[in-house]
C-alpha cells in the first residue's frame, strides 16, 4: 500500500521530474518485445498491466518484463468490461489473472487496472483490494494509441498532456506505439522528465 495515495491513483507527486508510462499488456508479442527493448535502450522503465489470457499464450513475457526492471500488474483475465459484470464474475476476472501472475512470477504484482474503463467502480475497487491490490491504477494522460491515429499523433497526445507525476495510458499491440516511443522518450528527457515504474513514481 502507498499511504497518502487514494484507492484509485491517477497520478503521482507533481513535484518530482518523473512520469510512469503504463501499458495495457496484450497483442503481438513481437511488438511488446520491441517496446521493452526501446525503453531499456533509453534507460526508461515501464509498467505493464497484463491480461491473463495473454500471459496464458505468452508465459515467457512475464519474466521478460520483470527481468527488464519493469513493473508487472493485473489487467483482468479476459479484458472484458469489468465494471458491468456481476460481483462473482468480476472477482474471478481479477483473481484468475492474479493466479496467473503468481504462478509465473511468484507474485500477483503491485498494480491492478480495470479493463475497458479508465476507472474502477466502487465494487471493482473493493474486489481488487480483497484480491491483494490496495490501489487501482488509473491515469491522467491517455495516448489514444488504441485508435490507431499514427505515430506522430500518439507522440503529440502524450506530450501535450504529460507533466511531472503523470501516469500515461499506452498499449502493447499497436505499431504506432512502437514507432512513437523513441520520440516520446527523447522529448521527455529534453524536458527533464524520466520514465520510471509506477512503484518508483509513488515511493
Amino acid at each position: 500500500a502507498y499511504p497518502g495515495h487514494p484507492a484509485q491513483i491517477t497520478h503521482g507527486p507533481r513535484t518530482r521530474p518523473q512520469v510512469a508510462l503504463t501499458f495495457h499488456g496484450q497483442g503481438d508479442p513481437a511488438l511488446a518485445r520491441a517496446l521493452l527493448g526501446t525503453a531499456e535502450r533509453h534507460g526508461a522503465r515501464l509498467t505493464v498491466l497484463a491480461v491473463g489470457s495473454w500471459l496464458d499464450e505468452h508465459p515467457d513475457l512475464a519474466r521478460r518484463i520483470l527481468d527488464g526492471g519493469h513493473d508487472l500488474g493485473n489487467h483482468t483475465q479476459r479484458h472484458i468490461g469489468i465494471n458491468s459484470l456481476a460481483e462473482a464474475e468480476a472477482r474471478r476476472e481479477i483473481t484468475d489473472c492474479a493466479e496467473r501472475l503468481r504462478r509465473l512470477t511468484g507474485s500477483i504484482g503491485t498494480w491492478f487496472r480495470p479493463s475497458r474503463a479508465p476507472a474502477a467502480s466502487p465494487l471493482v475497487t473493493r474486489l481488487a483490494r480483497a484480491a491483494g491490490y490496495p490501489h487501482v491504477l488509473s491515469y491522467d494522460v491517455d495516448s489514444l494509441d488504441h485508435t490507431r491515429p499514427g505515430a506522430a499523433a500518439v507522440t503529440r497526445e502524450v506530450l501535450a498532456g504529460v507533466r511531472g507525476g503523470s501516469v500515461v495510458s499506452l498499449h502493447f499491440g499497436y505499431p504506432d506505439t512502437v514507432a512513437a516511443l523513441p520520440d516520446v522518450l527523447t522529448e521527455l528527457g529534453r524536458r527533464g522528465l524520466r520514465a520510471v515504474t509506477t512503484t518508483e513514481l509513488l515511493s
